[in-house]
């Protein structure tokens, strides 16, 4: 017989497959790689493009986030379906569906017409997403023998983190020389092609489906408070906050419908969501860690190409070009932090992934509005080497001491809280961005006026200049916004320095992790 062939097909439980050989677990592993490649891109390749996506949609750069944060938002709620979805559906069947409906809804986001449009999309291409990279790792740690789990995960990871490096290049090049659209049509044929050989490959593969009940009350909670959250966190600067009866009414049903969810979710016989995983130390220490840390982290991802457009005068491509190098460190050191995990406790890795985020962060704040693309693209290199010493570390201490019955459902909700910290990054860091810019322009306006010294200075130069005094007063007026747009983004990076310190407080909250080389490896959670 084929591949497909059964080692075990018990009455109950899962079937177990033999691993793939040859040429097809060759082209397994290239169809799983490109379906997480076009997912991962996705997340990051619109980061540069939002300036161009915002400026075409006539709309503000802040308000563009809404095309980051409504993908990511769709895909944190899906994330926990994953489980229920792959029992009812097969996780073959499920994981090509998504991948085709990832395809669809990429092709809508670049017809999208307007803002409302473009997020509306964005949130179908979040939601159908949610499922395909835990279903791709399954898949592929299925195609490869036991010994050589480690040899599938690091392939896994490796397209996992080429992302970073590819998502600024490709979508900066795109905007500046096509139109920002194609960020999206890009994805039709990667996407068709990996669908159609995941299929043709792993069809005879399927997993054994039955129906089970799932928690429509806890789903529809989870989506209210998460979406009226989400909505609060964008719209608050828009609306003056509670000054806005808007704001105020989502504010209270945020609370109550959070309330509720976790009143729910402790009693209900079938959870969508394992709240009682909190109780273990190392999954809380673990899921905190890594979804503080996240979104941080994120929100520096998205705010970084949005200063260097708006403010400092890159173009998209640039933009790409200064920030691509964040993924190079991460590649070459992932698969030595895989071998030192079976050696050596992984709250030290974890540790020096913050202080290297720390050191970044640091650098960062002492940007000024001469710093050159060298001195930007250092730290980001730098970078990398946190990214590989930060997830894998994190989500060994996060299944640390669980039962294997209860992994599936820990890895769901620890995903689910840091693409929800991602989101929530994303939104109260731009909104900081643009509340300490309009700080600091105040401060700068009170002293350039008639009389001060360095006012009068620049005016009497423009005038020899042969300008007019009005146009003395705008580029007075534009020297300004630009400085304090960066002092603002030096405020949050200083802010985002303190912060990775502190969580080192946190990882040593959790126990001890005795190393051990035939433990099981976790799953690479660098998406």
């Amino acid at each position: 017989m084929s591949d497909a062939t059964l080692e075990q097909k018990p009455a109950e439980g899962p079937i177990i497959y033999p691993p793939l050989q040859g040429r097809a677990r060759v082209m397994g592993t290239i169809a799983l790689s490109a379906a997480v490649f076009m997912n991962v891109l996705d997340s990051s390749i619109a980061n540069v493009s939002i300036p161009t996506i915002a400026g075409d949609l006539g709309v503000s750069s802040t308000q563009g986030t809404w095309v980051i944060t409504s993908f990511a938002v769709a895909n944190a709620i899906t994330v926990p379906l994953t489980g229920w979805l792959t029992q009812r559906f097969g996780q073959v069947r499920l994981f090509t569906l998504s991948v085709l409906l990832f395809v669809l809804t990429s092709w809508l986001c670049g017809f999208a017409w307007s803002l409302e449009s473009l997020v509306l999309f964005r949130v179908l291409q979040g939601a159908v997403a949610g499922p395909m990279i835990p279903l791709s790792q399954a898949l592929m740690l299925g195609s490869y023998p036991r010994d050589k789990a480690g040899f599938a995960l690091a392939m896994w990871s490796m397209t996992i983190l080429v992302g970073p490096i590819a998502g600024p290049l490709l979508g900066g090049w795109i905007s500046d020389n096509y139109t920002w659209p194609w960020i999206f049509y890009i994805n039709v044929p990667i996407g068709l092609l990996a669908g159609w050989a995941a299929w043709q490959i792993y069809n005879e593969r399927e997993s054994r489906r039955r129906e089970l009940p799932i928690d429509t009350i806890g789903l529809a909670l989870l989506i209210v408070w998460v979406g009226a959250l989400q909505i609060l966190l964008d719209k608050g600067k828009e609306l003056d906050w509670f000054a806005s009866p808007f704001i105020v009414i989502l504010a209270v049903v945020t609370v109550v419908a959070f309330v509720y969810f976790l009143i729910w979710e402790l009693t209900a016989k079938h959870p969508i969501v394992d709240l009682t995983l909190f109780k273990e130390r190392n999954f809380t220490a673990g899921v905190l860690s890594v979804s503080i840390a996240y979104g941080v982290f994120f929100g520096s991802v998205v705010l970084m190409p949005l200063w260097l457009q708006s403010t400092m005068g890159y173009t998209a491509t640039w933009a790409g070009i200064a920030l691509a190098p964040v993924g190079i460190l991460a590649i070459v050191l992932s698969p030595i932090v895989g071998k030192l995990l079976g050696k050596h406790d992984p709250r030290v890795l974890a540790t020096f992934a913050f202080l290297v985020f720390s050191l970044t962060s640091y650098i960062r704040s002492r940007f000024n509005t001469d710093v050159d693309i060298l001195s930007i693209m250092l730290p980001t290199f730098i970078q990398g080497a946190a990214m590989a010493t930060f997830f894998i570390p994190l989500t060994t201490i996060t299944l640390s001491g669980l039962a294997p019955e209860r992994v599936p459902g820990a890895a769901g909700l620890s995903n689910f809280a840091r693409l929800l910290a991602g989101a929530f990054g994303t939104s109260i860091t731009t909104t900081a961005w643009d509340d300490r810019a309009s700080m600091h322009h105040a401060h700068l306006t009170e002293i350039a006026r008639p009389g001060e010294p360095a006012f009068d200075y620049v005016m009497q130069t423009v005038r020899n200049q042969g300008f007019t005094q009005q146009q003395g007063a705008e580029m007075v007026n534009r020297i300004i916004e630009q400085q304090a747009h960066t002092m603002s983004v030096t405020d949050i990076f200083l802010a985002s320095s303190v912060i990775f310190l502190l969580l080192l407080g946190l990882v040593w909250i959790a126990k001890p992790i005795k190393p051990s080389a035939d433990s099981p490896k976790p799953p690479a959670d660098a998406h």
